[in-house]
């Protein structure tokens, strides 16, 4: 978080000095009138909200658009902003949503996947993820994301949220809309579907198959 003081009016005539504000005193700053709290906002979870978009089409320049078109769109939507989740998570189901309507598949440049699946092995309890992301880490990243980019739109917005922003399925539902159980199921199912999308293409590797 941020470390700076942020003067707001709390009420008229009534100026308050806050240290690292919350989202929340931002937000609240940002409705009264106050534009610059947003930038605030903005330098707290650009890299979050760029990384995710960067997830969805594998380069720096759709990215950055991408993620510009998430903080537009979440400053005009901010009176809507209700609290009830956090801002992060808001923020998230803005750009799943942007990164679904306006991406269309394509093939992403070449990235590699084993540092991020090989820590994601590590918290998955799962026999069945295990075995499917054992599969992963011997692919070439570049058919793997080309393969991630033909899942179904919700198995690949669960698949990019889980694995490389390693959040809790109960934040995923929140950010998808959708119930816990909806999310564990998609992510089991965009796991064997990518894992079958490699070995159709002829890039997995022997003695890898669920037994």
């Amino acid at each position: 978080m941020l470390t700076r003081a942020w003067t707001w009016t709390a009420d008229p005539g009534l100026k308050v000095t806050v240290t690292n504000p919350t989202d929340a005193d931002l937000v609240e700053s940002c409705l009264a009138g106050q534009r610059d709290a947003f930038d605030i906002l903005v330098e707290r979870h650009q890299r979050h909200v760029y990384q995710l978009c960067y997830r969805f089409v594998g380069n720096h320049e759709d990215a950055s658009d991408l993620a510009q078109d998430v903080f537009i769109r979440a400053y005009r939507g901010l009176k809507n902003f209700k609290g009830q989740a956090s801002l992060g998570t808001w923020l998230y189901r803005i750009g799943v949503n942007v990164c679904l309507n306006k991406v269309a598949a394509r093939t992403p440049k070449p990235e590699s996947l084993e540092p991020l699946l090989l820590r994601h092995d590590q918290r998955v309890a799962s026999p069945e993820e295990s075995a499917a992301e054992a599969l992963l880490r011997g692919e070439r990243a570049v058919q793997v994301r080309a393969a991630i980019a033909k899942l179904p739109k919700k198995q690949r917005a669960t698949l990019i949220l889980r694995v490389y922003h390693e959040l809790p399925h109960e934040e995923i539902a929140g950010i998808l809309g959708s119930s816990v159980g909806a999310v564990k199921a998609n992510f089991f199912h965009a796991l064997n579907n990518l894992k079958k999308r490699l070995r159709d293409a002829g890039t997995a590797g022997t003695g890898t198959e669920r037994r």
